[in-house]
């Protein structure tokens, strides 16, 4: 059975994913040793403590998130974030930085420690550089991987993976998106948010609504069209004189198609994007996916009926994806 791992991004999103069926949550503490350092999201020393007894009570474990890369002057403030962790009794650490790592190995050797996507480990010789200087039991793919090489990895991986099953993508290396630091001033991986909430304006204009990143134009839509939130990799503009998704379609990405070829590659967990999405979103995806896991490896459901029963679940996941449509991604890229 693989793990189903789920976003939290508050109290409210974390009993959302509890109650509809998550196997473990995922969340962060409210400051940038996260990478959803968003305003409202994250939770306080109290908050923890109350999310994880709600958790715990229910036979779920909770992760804790410091997966940003600390600020050279400001090391002390990611290190405290580690004991701070350990002292919740976390289940898990999700960690990038070589440095944490050393230090929470050092100090917290019976804390699990976990490899982050912000990591970008795509390959044999990194995860046992990280299995055999850390101890790290678990590694978080990239979602740059085919299913090819996914299946090539866990074959032989020195510790379980996790993937990414549902949620937003991005065209840059994990973590490593120059559009958004040149834009706003502020780094992904440091800051712990693409495309900070002060950066954002929406302008009625006569022409549309228009959106802005720090005062650069991201898109403008027509009246009774949907707006995404202004990320400029997923902003339309205006090459050779044709106006488009230049870098990357607003999508999401949903492997509910690939769940046979994920358990039979021995791929561990599966994670869903989304601590910055509502507890509605949190709720209705977890749900979908608890029950596309349960039919598969509980019912031991026959193809046709898990075909029938996709296509429900599909369009239900299809609700909450950017720009409601969804993609396979990395994972069918067939000439990888």
């Amino acid at each position: 059975m693989m793990e189903l791992v789920c976003p939290a991004g508050n109290f409210t999103s974390l009993k959302a994913a509890v109650d509809n069926g998550a196997d473990a949550v995922y969340m962060g503490f409210n400051d940038h040793t996260n990478a959803r350092s968003f305003s409202g999201l994250n939770f306080s020393d109290k908050q923890v403590d109350k999310a994880i007894d709600y958790a715990r009570s229910r036979g779920k474990r909770v992760f804790v998130a410091i997966n940003t890369y600390p600020h050279p002057a400001r090391l002390a403030t990611w290190e405290a974030a580690v004991d701070r962790a350990a002292a919740h009794r976390a289940d898990a650490l999700i960690l990038a930085d070589l440095g944490l790592m050393a230090y929470a190995a050092e100090r917290h050797p019976l804390l699990p420690l976990h490899l982050s996507v912000q990591a970008s480990a795509t390959n044999l010789e990194a995860l046992r550089f990280y299995t055999q200087n850390f101890g790290v039991r678990r590694a978080v793919l990239p979602r740059v991987l085919s299913m090819k090489q996914v299946a090539q990895l866990a074959a032989a991986a020195p510790c379980d993976l996790e993937v990414f099953g549902f949620g937003s993508l991005c065209i840059m290396a994990e973590g490593r998106c120059h559009l958004s630091s040149y834009v706003t001033g502020e780094s992904p991986n440091i800051a712990g948010v693409c495309s900070p909430a002060k950066a954002v304006e929406w302008r009625e204009t006569p022409q549309g609504l228009q959106t802005r990143l720090n005062g650069v134009l991201v898109d403008h839509y027509a009246a009774g069209e949907n707006a995404s939130y202004p990320t400029l990799c997923k902003g339309r503009f205006v090459v050779d004189g044709r106006r488009s998704h230049a870098l990357e379609e607003p999508t999401s990405l949903n492997t509910l198609a690939l769940i046979p070829e994920l358990a039979a590659c021995g791929v561990k967990a599966i994670k869903i994007e989304g601590r910055q999405r509502s507890p509605a979103y949190v709720a209705q995806v977890v749900a979908t996916w608890r029950s596309a896991l349960d039919e598969y490896f509980i019912h031991h459901s026959d193809g046709v009926t898990l075909d029938r029963k996709r296509r429900e679940w599909d369009s239900s996941l299809r609700k909450h994806a950017e720009g409601v449509q969804t993609t396979l991604g990395a994972y069918d890229r067939v000439w990888q």
